[in-house]
């Protein structure tokens, strides 16, 4: 096994069906593991699958609608999404962006219960490689491409709120603060996945 994969070893559980699922705890801002960019895939075998079927267990677990390696506190260039009824993964991304923007609500795993209006490219085509090693390309729009880029950010070790404006990252350090003394903020709504990816 190798050192970058023994983090996602943790515990498993039964699912409602039946089916072992296993559930790896989320990494929460201020780990460093989170502004560590990931290293590329070089060796796509048992423990890569194992690594995507965590990731997509913890994901649909938590529930959100998308989970990058680090955020398990795995440094490896993997994601899994969930959007609209589309389940997959994306190994070594690279993307390429469309020029128009959009601006819309968005949170993270890393960050329970913090969303926060940001932009991002309103499309991407999303080249990469699933869990065999086959060639893949993700294309999309509005809420899947969001989601790419914001997973894809992760394994960059840039973290959504690096992108807000100078008013939302005061907003965002207000917040924070709450949490860190053990209060719930405006807006804050424990256990809510809505935005989160």
């Amino acid at each position: 096994m190798t050192p970058r994969l023994e983090a996602a070893q943790d515990g498993c559980r039964t699912g409602r069906d039946g089916a072992t699922i296993s559930v790896k705890p989320i990494r929460i801002f201020g780990d460093p593991v989170l502004r560590t960019p990931a290293d590329p895939v070089t060796d796509f075998d048992a423990e890569l699958r194992r690594l995507v079927k965590d990731l997509t267990d913890t994901m649909l677990d938590a529930p959100g609608v998308g989970l990058a390696a680090p955020q398990i506190g795995v440094g490896l260039r993997v994601f899994t999404y969930h959007v609209d009824d589309q389940l997959g993964h994306l190994i070594n991304p690279s993307l390429d962006l469309s020029p128009d923007e959009e601006t819309d609500d968005e949170g993270c795993l890393s960050f329970p219960g913090l969303v926060f209006p940001v932009k991002r490219a309103y499309g991407v085509v999303a080249k990469g490689f699933n869990m065999h090693g086959e060639p893949v390309t993700l294309e999309g729009s509005g809420h899947l491409a969001r989601c790419v880029q914001h997973e894809t950010d992760h394994l960059d070790g840039v973290l959504f709120t690096d992108r807000l404006s100078p008013l939302k990252r005061q907003f965002l350090r207000r917040d924070l603060d709450a949490l860190a003394r053990g209060e719930l903020p405006d807006g804050y709504h424990p256990g809510s996945s809505e935005g989160a990816v």
